[in-house]
């Protein structure tokens, strides 16, 4: 993708960044989940030149029980200023106390879409029947062990009114991006979020799951509780949810939510 032209609105952002940095720029530790990590990597750089900070970006889920994801590391301790992934994951963590309280910023909702290898025949899943002929025919489907794969398991499935159909054909992959599984032909078809299928080199995404039975995923950002650099956490936080950056988060697959003017 190629960088945005900032308007008057952007400019005037970096300006209160460049103010409000400190005289000696830190390291700012971010983890951030796969769903805004587009995002994140598309506005980091602005953000690190009108701050002075570095930022030391890392990724990982915002649940499941791998070993990156964020609150395996956060249970081990590791070194952080802010956490970036799915808000109901993120108030667990909040609710145990390993946020900072009052420091969730809301950034994106992100809706589902499913994918196939780079040029395969694209089903139709523009209608909830198109949706379930799509599941039904492939013969291997794959999904994430994060939000929009737990929901997939968990809910699509039974409202489709397909589990049983599904058995032994639908896998919930921990960590690797579906957009690879199916890249590399190990699935024929799969869904995650669009904001993790869309960066992936060698699938064609068909499209968003119905209305009916789409579910959006809210990610948020928030300091750690103890974060070394505070103060700038909370800047970039605000730097991120800024309206002059709307464009850029809708770009890679995600509906913005904007920070009050």
């Amino acid at each position: 993708m190629r960088p945005h032209h900032f308007n008057r609105r952007a400019l005037a952002a970096l300006a209160a960044l460049a103010l409000a940095a400190t005289a000696q720029a830190g390291d700012l530790r971010i983890v951030s989940s796969g769903g805004f990590a587009q995002a994140y990597k598309e506005l980091a750089p602005a953000y690190e030149r009108g701050s002075g900070d570095q930022l030391q970006s890392a990724w990982g889920p915002s649940m499941g029980a791998t070993a990156n994801a964020i609150p395996a590391r956060l249970a081990r301790g590791e070194a952080i200023d802010v956490v970036i992934m799915v808000g109901e994951a993120l108030d667990q963590l909040m609710a145990e106390g390993k946020l900072e309280p009052g420091s969730k910023v809301v950034l994106a909702n992100s809706p589902i879409a499913c994918a196939v290898r780079h040029g395969a025949p694209k089903p139709d899943i523009g209608s909830v029947d198109g949706l379930r002929q799509a599941l039904l025919s492939a013969p291997r489907v794959a999904y994430s062990d994060s939000a929009s794969g737990v929901y997939i398991q968990q809910e699509l499935l039974d409202k489709l009114g397909i589990r049983q159909q599904m058995q032994g054909k639908a896998a919930q992959i921990p960590a690797t991006p579906v957009g690879e599984i199916i890249a590399h032909g190990e699935a024929d078809f799969g869904c995650q979020q669009q904001s993790e299928l869309q960066p992936v080199a060698g699938i064609d995404i068909v499209g968003l799951l119905p209305e009916a039975v789409q579910r959006r995923t809210l990610f948020a950002g928030a300091l750690v509780r103890g974060a070394e650099h505070a103060a700038s956490g909370r800047a970039l936080l605000r730097f991120l949810a800024a309206p002059a950056n709307a464009a850029t988060i809708r770009a890679t697959g995600l509906e913005p939510v904007t920070a009050p003017h």
